[in-house]
Protein backbone atom coordinates (compact mmCIF):
# COMPACT_ATOMS: atom_id res chain seq x y z
CA UNK A 1 0.00 0.00 0.00
CA UNK A 2 2.93 2.62 1.25
CA UNK A 3 4.37 2.39 -2.82
CA UNK A 4 1.48 2.77 -4.14
CA UNK A 5 0.53 5.76 -2.56
CA UNK A 6 4.06 7.45 -3.11
CA UNK A 7 4.04 6.51 -6.78
CA UNK A 8 0.66 8.55 -7.28
CA UNK A 9 2.23 11.44 -5.09
CA UNK A 10 4.30 12.06 -7.91
CA UNK A 11 1.39 12.42 -10.44
CA UNK A 12 -0.47 15.72 -11.25
CA UNK A 13 -3.13 17.24 -11.81
CA UNK A 14 -6.85 15.86 -12.18
CA UNK A 15 -5.35 12.38 -12.85
CA UNK A 16 -3.44 11.92 -9.87
CA UNK A 17 -6.74 13.05 -7.60
CA UNK A 18 -9.07 10.44 -9.45
CA UNK A 19 -5.99 7.82 -9.24
CA UNK A 20 -5.71 8.46 -5.01
CA UNK A 21 -9.41 8.73 -4.64
CA UNK A 22 -9.55 5.22 -6.53
CA UNK A 23 -7.17 3.94 -4.69
CA UNK A 24 -8.78 5.05 -1.00
CA UNK A 25 -11.90 3.63 -1.90
CA UNK A 26 -10.68 0.37 -2.79
CA UNK A 27 -8.37 -0.02 0.25
CA UNK A 28 -11.65 1.02 2.11
CA UNK A 29 -13.20 -1.20 0.51
CA UNK A 30 -11.71 -3.95 1.35
CA UNK A 31 -10.68 -3.13 4.88
CA UNK A 32 -14.46 -3.02 5.20
CA UNK A 33 -14.86 -6.64 3.27
CA UNK A 34 -12.19 -8.54 5.94
CA UNK A 35 -13.60 -6.83 8.91
CA UNK A 36 -17.64 -7.76 7.49
CA UNK A 37 -16.02 -11.81 7.08
CA UNK A 38 -14.71 -11.80 10.46
CA UNK A 39 -17.45 -10.65 12.10
CA UNK A 40 -20.33 -12.32 10.16
CA UNK A 41 -18.67 -15.61 10.77
CA UNK A 42 -19.63 -17.87 13.84
CA UNK A 43 -16.98 -17.58 16.77
CA UNK A 44 -17.23 -19.75 20.05
CA UNK A 45 -15.57 -19.41 23.32
CA UNK A 46 -15.77 -22.20 26.44
CA UNK A 47 -14.65 -21.42 29.74
CA UNK A 48 -15.05 -22.37 33.94
CA UNK A 49 -15.06 -21.37 37.30
CA UNK A 50 -14.74 -22.92 40.37
CA UNK A 51 -17.87 -22.45 42.46
CA UNK A 52 -17.62 -24.64 45.63
CA UNK A 53 -19.25 -23.43 48.83
CA UNK A 54 -16.83 -23.38 51.92
CA UNK A 55 -17.20 -26.62 54.00
CA UNK A 56 -19.95 -26.30 56.67
CA UNK A 57 -22.63 -24.30 54.12
CA UNK A 58 -25.56 -26.05 54.12
CA UNK A 59 -26.40 -27.87 51.29
CA UNK A 60 -29.07 -27.74 49.14
CA UNK A 61 -32.01 -30.94 48.03
CA UNK A 62 -34.40 -31.87 50.71
CA UNK A 63 -36.59 -30.27 53.34
CA UNK A 64 -34.11 -30.96 56.26
CA UNK A 65 -30.45 -28.66 56.98
CA UNK A 66 -27.41 -30.40 56.05
CA UNK A 67 -24.21 -28.84 55.99
CA UNK A 68 -20.96 -30.12 53.62
CA UNK A 69 -18.36 -31.78 55.17
CA UNK A 70 -16.06 -31.85 52.53
CA UNK A 71 -15.43 -32.03 48.61
CA UNK A 72 -15.81 -34.87 46.69
CA UNK A 73 -15.53 -32.75 43.65
CA UNK A 74 -15.45 -29.51 42.43
CA UNK A 75 -18.42 -27.83 41.46
CA UNK A 76 -18.38 -25.39 38.78
CA UNK A 77 -19.82 -23.00 36.27
CA UNK A 78 -19.13 -23.54 32.65
CA UNK A 79 -19.65 -21.16 29.93
CA UNK A 80 -20.01 -21.43 26.44
CA UNK A 81 -20.95 -17.82 24.25
CA UNK A 82 -21.65 -17.88 20.72
CA UNK A 83 -20.65 -14.59 18.49
CA UNK A 84 -22.00 -14.49 14.94
CA UNK A 85 -21.30 -9.92 14.11
CA UNK A 86 -24.32 -8.42 16.40
CA UNK A 87 -25.78 -11.82 17.11
CA UNK A 88 -24.47 -12.97 20.23
CA UNK A 89 -25.13 -15.32 23.48
CA UNK A 90 -24.52 -16.68 26.37
CA UNK A 91 -25.18 -20.34 28.47
CA UNK A 92 -23.81 -21.08 31.51
CA UNK A 93 -24.73 -24.27 33.25
CA UNK A 94 -23.66 -24.48 37.30
CA UNK A 95 -23.35 -27.18 39.50
CA UNK A 96 -26.20 -25.61 41.39
CA UNK A 97 -29.74 -27.26 42.31
CA UNK A 98 -31.30 -24.56 40.33
CA UNK A 99 -30.83 -21.03 39.09
CA UNK A 100 -33.02 -18.36 41.44
CA UNK A 101 -34.49 -15.50 39.44
CA UNK A 102 -32.52 -12.86 41.68
CA UNK A 103 -29.40 -14.81 40.98
CA UNK A 104 -30.12 -14.86 37.32
CA UNK A 105 -30.75 -10.83 37.38
CA UNK A 106 -27.52 -10.06 38.98
CA UNK A 107 -25.77 -12.19 36.76
CA UNK A 108 -26.88 -10.82 33.59
CA UNK A 109 -26.71 -7.25 34.36
CA UNK A 110 -23.11 -7.81 35.35
CA UNK A 111 -22.33 -9.88 31.47
CA UNK A 112 -24.66 -7.45 29.80
CA UNK A 113 -22.40 -4.36 31.39
CA UNK A 114 -18.68 -5.77 30.72
CA UNK A 115 -20.06 -7.96 27.20
CA UNK A 116 -22.65 -5.80 25.97
CA UNK A 117 -24.74 -9.22 25.24
CA UNK A 118 -28.71 -8.89 25.88
CA UNK A 119 -29.43 -9.60 29.26
CA UNK A 120 -32.23 -11.87 27.34
CA UNK A 121 -29.71 -14.01 25.34
CA UNK A 122 -27.80 -14.94 28.64
CA UNK A 123 -28.91 -18.16 29.89
CA UNK A 124 -27.85 -19.38 33.24
CA UNK A 125 -29.25 -22.89 33.97
CA UNK A 126 -28.55 -25.56 37.26
CA UNK A 127 -27.76 -28.90 36.86
CA UNK A 128 -29.52 -29.94 39.76
CA UNK A 129 -27.22 -31.68 41.54
CA UNK A 130 -28.66 -32.77 45.00
CA UNK A 131 -25.03 -32.26 46.40
CA UNK A 132 -24.64 -28.64 45.85
CA UNK A 133 -25.54 -25.63 48.12
CA UNK A 134 -28.51 -24.40 49.84
CA UNK A 135 -27.03 -20.40 48.89
CA UNK A 136 -31.38 -19.31 47.87
CA UNK A 137 -31.75 -17.09 52.06
CA UNK A 138 -28.62 -15.88 51.47
CA UNK A 139 -28.52 -14.63 48.18
CA UNK A 140 -32.03 -13.33 48.74
CA UNK A 141 -30.58 -11.23 51.67
CA UNK A 142 -27.56 -10.23 49.23
CA UNK A 143 -29.70 -9.27 46.35
CA UNK A 144 -30.96 -6.10 48.66
CA UNK A 145 -27.59 -4.40 48.92
CA UNK A 146 -24.88 -6.37 46.57
CA UNK A 147 -22.90 -6.64 49.73
CA UNK A 148 -21.54 -9.88 51.44
CA UNK A 149 -22.91 -10.79 54.80
CA UNK A 150 -21.81 -9.00 57.56
CA UNK A 151 -22.47 -11.35 60.66
CA UNK A 152 -19.43 -13.77 60.67
CA UNK A 153 -21.10 -16.32 58.86
CA UNK A 154 -20.02 -18.01 55.98
CA UNK A 155 -19.98 -15.77 52.64
CA UNK A 156 -20.70 -17.39 49.20
CA UNK A 157 -23.22 -14.84 46.85
CA UNK A 158 -20.24 -12.71 46.36
CA UNK A 159 -17.64 -15.99 45.15
CA UNK A 160 -20.62 -17.10 42.71
CA UNK A 161 -21.35 -14.06 41.04
CA UNK A 162 -18.20 -13.52 40.72
CA UNK A 163 -17.08 -16.75 39.60
CA UNK A 164 -20.51 -17.28 36.89
CA UNK A 165 -19.31 -13.65 35.67
CA UNK A 166 -15.46 -14.50 35.02
CA UNK A 167 -16.74 -17.90 33.25
CA UNK A 168 -18.53 -15.53 30.58
CA UNK A 169 -16.40 -12.72 30.25
CA UNK A 170 -13.56 -15.82 29.52
CA UNK A 171 -15.37 -18.08 27.32
CA UNK A 172 -16.28 -14.53 25.34
CA UNK A 173 -12.07 -13.54 24.97
CA UNK A 174 -11.88 -16.98 23.85
CA UNK A 175 -13.88 -17.16 21.23
CA UNK A 176 -13.21 -17.90 18.11
CA UNK A 177 -13.90 -19.44 14.72
CA UNK A 178 -15.17 -22.92 14.94
CA UNK A 179 -16.50 -25.87 13.12
CA UNK A 180 -19.77 -27.81 14.44
CA UNK A 181 -20.29 -31.70 14.47
CA UNK A 182 -24.06 -32.75 15.78
CA UNK A 183 -26.22 -35.79 16.48
CA UNK A 184 -27.07 -37.75 18.97
CA UNK A 185 -27.13 -40.80 20.49
CA UNK A 186 -29.45 -43.60 22.42
CA UNK A 187 -28.57 -44.82 25.94
CA UNK A 188 -28.92 -48.16 25.61
CA UNK A 189 -27.98 -49.02 29.08
CA UNK A 190 -30.88 -48.70 31.17
CA UNK A 191 -30.10 -45.05 33.86
CA UNK A 192 -33.23 -43.84 33.90
CA UNK A 193 -36.63 -44.63 34.53
CA UNK A 194 -39.87 -42.96 35.22
CA UNK A 195 -40.50 -42.26 38.43
CA UNK A 196 -44.51 -42.22 38.82
CA UNK A 197 -46.73 -45.08 38.63
CA UNK A 198 -49.99 -45.76 37.89
CA UNK A 199 -52.02 -47.68 41.24
CA UNK A 200 -54.91 -49.39 40.74
CA UNK A 201 -57.60 -46.98 42.37
CA UNK A 202 -56.48 -44.30 39.18
CA UNK A 203 -54.08 -42.29 41.49
CA UNK A 204 -50.84 -41.76 40.85
CA UNK A 205 -48.03 -41.90 43.25
CA UNK A 206 -44.25 -41.15 43.17
CA UNK A 207 -41.21 -43.09 44.37
CA UNK A 208 -42.94 -47.28 44.04
CA UNK A 209 -41.46 -50.10 42.97
CA UNK A 210 -43.29 -52.30 40.10
CA UNK A 211 -43.76 -55.16 42.64
CA UNK A 212 -45.38 -52.88 45.38
CA UNK A 213 -48.89 -53.38 46.52
CA UNK A 214 -51.37 -52.15 43.59
CA UNK A 215 -48.67 -50.53 40.95
CA UNK A 216 -50.08 -50.89 37.38
CA UNK A 217 -47.42 -49.71 35.42
CA UNK A 218 -45.31 -46.54 35.28
CA UNK A 219 -46.95 -43.12 34.36
CA UNK A 220 -45.19 -41.77 31.98
CA UNK A 221 -42.08 -42.23 29.23
CA UNK A 222 -38.32 -41.61 29.60
CA UNK A 223 -36.67 -39.92 26.84
CA UNK A 224 -32.94 -42.11 25.90
CA UNK A 225 -31.77 -39.50 23.36
CA UNK A 226 -28.23 -38.03 24.33
CA UNK A 227 -27.93 -35.44 21.71
CA UNK A 228 -24.59 -33.41 21.89
CA UNK A 229 -22.88 -30.78 19.86
CA UNK A 230 -18.61 -30.43 19.80
CA UNK A 231 -16.92 -27.65 18.65
CA UNK A 232 -13.45 -27.61 16.82
CA UNK A 233 -11.20 -24.44 16.10
CA UNK A 234 -10.98 -23.86 12.43
CA UNK A 235 -7.84 -22.79 12.67
CA UNK A 236 -6.11 -25.79 14.55
CA UNK A 237 -9.11 -28.51 13.82
CA UNK A 238 -8.44 -29.00 18.14
CA UNK A 239 -11.99 -29.62 20.06
CA UNK A 240 -12.72 -26.90 22.19
CA UNK A 241 -15.76 -27.67 23.70
CA UNK A 242 -18.66 -30.66 24.25
CA UNK A 243 -22.35 -29.93 24.71
CA UNK A 244 -24.53 -32.87 25.98
CA UNK A 245 -27.77 -33.25 27.15
CA UNK A 246 -29.65 -35.91 29.17
CA UNK A 247 -33.09 -36.32 30.85
CA UNK A 248 -31.88 -37.86 34.25
CA UNK A 249 -32.54 -36.34 37.77
CA UNK A 250 -29.01 -35.32 39.16
CA UNK A 251 -29.75 -36.97 42.91
CA UNK A 252 -27.67 -40.03 42.84
CA UNK A 253 -24.69 -39.23 45.41
CA UNK A 254 -26.18 -38.62 48.31
CA UNK A 255 -23.39 -38.09 51.81
CA UNK A 256 -22.71 -34.34 52.58
CA UNK A 257 -19.66 -33.57 50.30
CA UNK A 258 -19.98 -31.35 47.51
CA UNK A 259 -20.99 -33.20 44.28
CA UNK A 260 -20.93 -32.40 40.68
CA UNK A 261 -23.17 -35.82 40.66
CA UNK A 262 -22.76 -37.87 37.28
CA UNK A 263 -21.79 -35.30 34.90
CA UNK A 264 -18.41 -35.26 36.14
CA UNK A 265 -17.82 -38.66 34.82
CA UNK A 266 -19.39 -37.84 31.65
CA UNK A 267 -16.41 -35.12 31.47
CA UNK A 268 -13.49 -37.55 32.52
CA UNK A 269 -14.83 -39.42 29.56
CA UNK A 270 -15.02 -36.41 26.87
CA UNK A 271 -11.55 -35.69 28.11
CA UNK A 272 -9.75 -38.91 27.96
CA UNK A 273 -11.22 -38.72 24.28
CA UNK A 274 -10.72 -35.08 23.30
CA UNK A 275 -8.27 -33.64 25.58
CA UNK A 276 -7.77 -32.65 29.07
CA UNK A 277 -8.47 -29.01 27.86
CA UNK A 278 -11.84 -29.30 26.21
CA UNK A 279 -14.65 -27.89 28.10
CA UNK A 280 -17.32 -30.46 28.59
CA UNK A 281 -21.15 -28.89 29.32
CA UNK A 282 -23.79 -30.90 30.55
CA UNK A 283 -27.13 -29.59 30.27
CA UNK A 284 -29.51 -31.36 32.21
CA UNK A 285 -32.97 -32.17 30.04
CA UNK A 286 -36.63 -32.30 31.07
CA UNK A 287 -36.09 -34.71 33.96
CA UNK A 288 -38.97 -33.64 36.34
CA UNK A 289 -40.87 -37.25 36.17
CA UNK A 290 -37.30 -39.33 35.82
CA UNK A 291 -34.66 -40.92 38.18
CA UNK A 292 -31.73 -43.53 38.65
CA UNK A 293 -34.35 -46.33 40.71
CA UNK A 294 -34.61 -49.04 38.31
CA UNK A 295 -38.42 -50.05 39.78
CA UNK A 296 -37.63 -53.75 38.81
CA UNK A 297 -34.35 -53.81 41.58
CA UNK A 298 -33.49 -53.52 44.76
CA UNK A 299 -30.10 -52.33 44.33
CA UNK A 300 -29.80 -48.88 42.97
CA UNK A 301 -27.06 -47.60 40.10
CA UNK A 302 -24.34 -45.91 41.39
CA UNK A 303 -22.98 -42.54 40.14
CA UNK A 304 -19.79 -43.81 38.51
CA UNK A 305 -21.89 -46.25 36.73
CA UNK A 306 -24.27 -43.85 35.44
CA UNK A 307 -21.72 -41.43 34.38
CA UNK A 308 -19.46 -43.99 33.05
CA UNK A 309 -22.41 -45.43 30.92
CA UNK A 310 -22.91 -42.00 29.31
CA UNK A 311 -19.56 -40.87 28.87
CA UNK A 312 -19.09 -44.11 26.93
CA UNK A 313 -22.19 -43.70 24.92
CA UNK A 314 -21.56 -39.82 24.14
CA UNK A 315 -17.80 -41.15 22.94
CA UNK A 316 -19.14 -44.07 20.91
CA UNK A 317 -21.36 -41.21 18.99
CA UNK A 318 -18.56 -38.79 18.41
CA UNK A 319 -17.48 -40.24 14.72
CA UNK A 320 -21.30 -40.58 13.82
CA UNK A 321 -21.95 -36.70 14.52
CA UNK A 322 -22.69 -34.63 11.20
CA UNK A 323 -21.06 -31.33 10.13
CA UNK A 324 -23.61 -28.55 11.25
CA UNK A 325 -23.41 -26.96 7.22
CA UNK A 326 -24.43 -23.10 8.13
CA UNK A 327 -23.20 -21.45 11.03
CA UNK A 328 -25.81 -18.74 11.18
CA UNK A 329 -26.61 -17.90 15.13
CA UNK A 330 -29.99 -16.68 15.67
CA UNK A 331 -31.22 -16.21 19.76
CA UNK A 332 -34.93 -16.19 20.18
CA UNK A 333 -36.69 -15.17 23.81
CA UNK A 334 -39.80 -14.97 24.61
CA UNK A 335 -41.89 -14.17 27.73
CA UNK A 336 -44.83 -17.04 28.99
CA UNK A 337 -46.94 -15.53 31.85
CA UNK A 338 -47.93 -19.02 33.30
CA UNK A 339 -50.34 -18.47 36.25
CA UNK A 340 -49.59 -19.74 39.77
CA UNK A 341 -51.37 -21.58 41.67
CA UNK A 342 -54.05 -19.31 44.25
CA UNK A 343 -53.60 -19.42 47.98
CA UNK A 344 -55.54 -17.62 50.70
CA UNK A 345 -54.99 -16.35 53.99
CA UNK A 346 -56.18 -19.18 55.79
CA UNK A 347 -54.01 -21.52 53.48
CA UNK A 348 -50.91 -19.74 54.30
CA UNK A 349 -51.57 -19.70 58.74
CA UNK A 350 -52.19 -23.17 58.18
CA UNK A 351 -49.27 -23.73 56.54
CA UNK A 352 -47.18 -21.56 59.11
CA UNK A 353 -48.77 -23.65 61.81
CA UNK A 354 -47.34 -26.54 60.00
CA UNK A 355 -44.34 -25.34 59.28
CA UNK A 356 -43.68 -23.93 63.00
CA UNK A 357 -44.02 -27.39 64.54
CA UNK A 358 -41.77 -29.14 62.07
CA UNK A 359 -38.75 -26.10 63.61
CA UNK A 360 -40.24 -27.05 66.94
CA UNK A 361 -39.28 -30.95 65.97
CA UNK A 362 -42.39 -31.94 65.60
CA UNK A 363 -43.72 -34.76 63.15
CA UNK A 364 -45.77 -33.74 59.85
CA UNK A 365 -46.46 -36.42 56.99
CA UNK A 366 -43.91 -35.62 54.41
CA UNK A 367 -46.44 -34.14 51.02
CA UNK A 368 -48.30 -31.68 53.95
CA UNK A 369 -45.11 -30.28 54.67
CA UNK A 370 -44.14 -29.81 50.81
CA UNK A 371 -47.42 -27.95 50.67
CA UNK A 372 -47.17 -25.93 53.57
CA UNK A 373 -43.68 -24.70 52.00
CA UNK A 374 -45.15 -24.07 48.46
CA UNK A 375 -47.81 -22.11 50.11
CA UNK A 376 -45.92 -19.57 52.05
CA UNK A 377 -43.48 -19.20 48.69
CA UNK A 378 -46.50 -18.98 46.85
CA UNK A 379 -47.51 -16.06 49.42
CA UNK A 380 -44.48 -14.69 49.40
CA UNK A 381 -44.33 -14.60 45.28
CA UNK A 382 -48.01 -13.61 44.90
CA UNK A 383 -49.12 -10.86 47.70
CA UNK A 384 -47.71 -7.46 49.05
CA UNK A 385 -47.80 -7.54 51.76
CA UNK A 386 -47.71 -11.24 52.08
CA UNK A 387 -50.02 -13.07 54.96
CA UNK A 388 -47.37 -14.98 56.16
CA UNK A 389 -46.05 -13.18 59.47
CA UNK A 390 -42.14 -13.80 58.78
CA UNK A 391 -40.08 -15.36 55.57
CA UNK A 392 -38.25 -17.14 57.79
CA UNK A 393 -40.35 -19.93 57.95
CA UNK A 394 -38.91 -20.76 54.18
CA UNK A 395 -35.04 -20.71 53.00
CA UNK A 396 -35.20 -21.34 49.23
CA UNK A 397 -38.35 -19.51 46.86
CA UNK A 398 -37.94 -15.99 48.82
CA UNK A 399 -37.40 -13.59 45.29
CA UNK A 400 -36.59 -9.84 45.98
CA UNK A 401 -37.27 -9.74 41.94
CA UNK A 402 -40.56 -11.62 41.75
CA UNK A 403 -41.78 -10.57 45.91
CA UNK A 404 -45.45 -9.70 45.20
CA UNK A 405 -45.15 -10.03 41.43
CA UNK A 406 -49.00 -11.12 41.15
CA UNK A 407 -50.89 -13.90 39.88
CA UNK A 408 -48.76 -15.17 37.00
CA UNK A 409 -44.61 -15.65 36.86
CA UNK A 410 -43.36 -14.10 33.75
CA UNK A 411 -40.63 -16.76 32.92
CA UNK A 412 -38.81 -16.44 29.86
CA UNK A 413 -38.08 -19.10 26.96
CA UNK A 414 -34.98 -18.96 25.10
CA UNK A 415 -33.63 -20.34 22.09
CA UNK A 416 -30.13 -20.31 20.74
CA UNK A 417 -29.80 -21.84 17.21
CA UNK A 418 -27.19 -22.38 14.72
CA UNK A 419 -28.11 -22.85 11.17
CA UNK A 420 -30.84 -25.86 10.65
CA UNK A 421 -28.95 -28.34 12.00
CA UNK A 422 -28.73 -26.89 16.08
CA UNK A 423 -31.14 -25.94 18.58
CA UNK A 424 -30.77 -25.83 22.58
CA UNK A 425 -34.12 -24.70 23.77
CA UNK A 426 -33.69 -23.87 27.48
CA UNK A 427 -36.92 -23.64 29.86
CA UNK A 428 -37.66 -22.76 33.38
CA UNK A 429 -38.30 -25.10 36.66
CA UNK A 430 -37.76 -28.66 36.61
CA UNK A 431 -39.95 -29.95 33.47
CA UNK A 432 -41.54 -33.05 32.94
CA UNK A 433 -40.11 -35.68 30.00
CA UNK A 434 -43.53 -35.25 27.96
CA UNK A 435 -43.01 -31.54 28.04
CA UNK A 436 -39.77 -32.01 26.45
CA UNK A 437 -40.30 -34.69 23.81
CA UNK A 438 -42.98 -32.66 22.28
CA UNK A 439 -40.97 -29.66 21.72
CA UNK A 440 -38.52 -32.34 19.72
CA UNK A 441 -40.96 -34.04 17.97
CA UNK A 442 -42.34 -30.66 16.89
CA UNK A 443 -38.55 -29.25 16.25
CA UNK A 444 -37.62 -27.93 12.75
CA UNK A 445 -33.82 -28.64 13.78
CA UNK A 446 -31.84 -31.87 13.15
CA UNK A 447 -30.54 -31.99 16.38
CA UNK A 448 -32.75 -30.25 19.69
CA UNK A 449 -31.30 -30.13 23.30
CA UNK A 450 -33.97 -29.06 25.65
CA UNK A 451 -32.19 -28.37 29.31
CA UNK A 452 -34.47 -27.42 32.06
CA UNK A 453 -34.14 -25.05 35.30
CA UNK A 454 -33.35 -22.18 32.86
CA UNK A 455 -33.13 -18.52 34.64
CA UNK A 456 -35.43 -19.94 37.42
CA UNK A 457 -35.95 -22.25 40.01
CA UNK A 458 -39.60 -20.54 41.51
CA UNK A 459 -41.99 -22.81 38.92
CA UNK A 460 -40.67 -26.16 41.09
CA UNK A 461 -42.18 -29.07 38.95
CA UNK A 462 -43.61 -28.17 35.53
CA UNK A 463 -45.94 -30.89 34.76
CA UNK A 464 -48.02 -31.67 31.62
CA UNK A 465 -51.74 -30.84 32.27
CA UNK A 466 -53.32 -34.84 32.11
CA UNK A 467 -50.58 -35.50 35.62
CA UNK A 468 -52.77 -32.97 38.01
CA UNK A 469 -55.13 -35.19 37.69
CA UNK A 470 -52.74 -38.02 39.28
CA UNK A 471 -51.70 -35.94 42.26
CA UNK A 472 -48.49 -36.72 43.74
CA UNK A 473 -45.15 -35.52 44.67
CA UNK A 474 -44.54 -33.24 41.67
CA UNK A 475 -48.07 -32.03 41.55
CA UNK A 476 -47.91 -31.15 44.79
CA UNK A 477 -44.71 -29.37 44.63
CA UNK A 478 -45.50 -27.50 41.53
CA UNK A 479 -46.20 -23.41 41.53
CA UNK A 480 -48.12 -23.32 38.67
CA UNK A 481 -51.51 -24.50 37.20
CA UNK A 482 -52.55 -27.14 35.18
CA UNK A 483 -51.64 -26.09 31.16
CA UNK A 484 -48.67 -24.07 32.34
CA UNK A 485 -46.46 -26.78 31.00
CA UNK A 486 -48.27 -26.87 26.95
CA UNK A 487 -47.47 -22.66 27.51
CA UNK A 488 -43.92 -23.24 27.65
CA UNK A 489 -43.88 -26.02 24.75
CA UNK A 490 -45.86 -23.78 22.47
CA UNK A 491 -43.38 -20.63 23.26
CA UNK A 492 -40.57 -23.26 22.25
CA UNK A 493 -41.63 -24.40 19.44
CA UNK A 494 -42.95 -20.72 17.65
CA UNK A 495 -39.30 -19.58 18.95
CA UNK A 496 -37.52 -22.48 16.86
CA UNK A 497 -40.05 -22.00 13.71
CA UNK A 498 -38.97 -18.62 14.13
CA UNK A 499 -35.37 -19.09 14.08
CA UNK A 500 -35.16 -21.22 11.28
CA UNK A 501 -34.31 -20.09 8.10
CA UNK A 502 -35.91 -22.37 5.78
CA UNK A 503 -38.66 -20.28 4.10
CA UNK A 504 -42.44 -21.24 4.50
Amino acid sequence: MAAIVIAQRKQTGRNAVVFFSSVVAFTLVAVCCNARAVADGLRVGFAEADITPPQGYPMAGYYHERLASGVKDPLKAKAMVLIDGKERAAIVVCDLIGISRDLSVVVRQRVTEKLGIAAEHIVLTGTHSHTAPDYSREFYEFAATLKPRSDGKPAYATKLVEGIVSAVVRASESAEAVTIQSGSATQSTPVSFNRRFVMRDGSVRTWMSLKSDGVVRAAGPIDPELPMAVMRSEATKKPRGVFSNFALHLDTVGGSEWSADYPRFIEQAVRQELGDDVVSIFGTGTCGDINHVDPERTERNKTDVIGQSLGQTLVQALPKLQDVSSTALRVRSGIVKVPMQAVSEPDVRRSEQLLKLIQEGGKVEFLDQVLAYKTIMLDHLQHRPSFASSPNLISWGLSKTWAGVGAELPVEVTAICVGEDLAIVCLPGEIFVDLGLAIKRGSPFRTTMVVELANCVETIYVPPRAAYAGGSYEVTNSALRPGSGEMLVEEALRLLRDASTVKK
